[in-house]
């Protein structure tokens, strides 16, 4: 099971999440991810990176790191312009980039709203997003689908793409490894607002045992803790 982060892009400059890119690098970690949000979930006052430059920045910077959406939502762009992006972030992070995909719901909706942008009916977003996972697949690109309605899902596993479930339990990870491919994204268990090393490398190990091809850390999380518990995640399985 290979390990990300979520980079912090909440922020008027890109400056920390560079930092945070280098940090996962250094200590070995597998990827880092951006979210594809106007602004974040429930205040529109506030600022939000892009994810294709900002990752196109990272990949140039760090040949170890896997780079990714965590997730493009289909609708926002135009489909042939969310292809172009994923296609020139391929072009300089070769063979490393998890193009994460995702139709948007109820939560997201405020944010086309406001910019002007229609939200398609289900039914035509799915078709979109199956369209475009479709072409990425063919292209060569790793594909993750965000798991949601019984009938998105099943976009992903008629593909082949992966299935990523947010925050899920371990047990709904396991029912969706039966169906595809899946990896995991969330936060990891705190106790007095720091990240509990102990319970996070359980986690890690039903994680893994699940099946899951990724563990993907929500923003914030400490790497220093995070490796921690990865390393005790593993002399454990040995």
């Amino acid at each position: 099971m290979r390990l990300g982060v979520l980079l912090p892009t909440f922020r008027s400059s890109p400056a920390k999440a560079l930092e945070v890119a280098a940090d996962a690098a250094a200590r070995g970690l597998d990827g880092v991810f951006c979210y594809d949000h106007l602004w974040p979930m429930g205040s529109p006052e506030r600022p939000a990176i892009a994810p294709f430059e900002l990752l196109a920045v990272v990949a140039t910077r760090h040949d170890s790191l896997s780079v990714g959406t965590l997730v493009a939502r289909v609708g926002l762009v135009d489909n042939e312009v969310l292809l172009s992006q994923f296609r020139a972030l391929r072009l300089v992070a070769k063979g490393r980039v998890v193009a994460g995909l995702g139709t948007g719901d109820r939560l997201s909706r405020e944010e086309n709203l406001a910019y002007g942008i229609d939200v398609a009916p289900p039914a035509q977003r799915r078709e979109a997003l199956r369209r475009l996972a479709g072409t990425l697949l063919d292209e060569g690109t790793e594909v993750w689908v965000g798991s949601g309605a019984a009938a998105t899902n099943a976009i992903a596993t008629t593909l082949g793409c992966t299935l990523n479930l947010w925050n899920t339990t371990v047990e709904d990870l396991e029912r969706a490894a039966t169906l595809a491919a899946v990896s995991w994204a969330g936060s990891a268990p705190a106790r007095d607002d720091e990240l509990d090393v102990e319970a996070t490398a359980s986690l890690l190990g039903d994680l893994d045992r699940a099946g899951a091809t990724w563990a993907v850390f929500s923003p914030g999380t400490s790497l220093e803790a995070l490796v921690e518990a990865a390393e005790l995640a593993r002399s454990n399985w040995s």
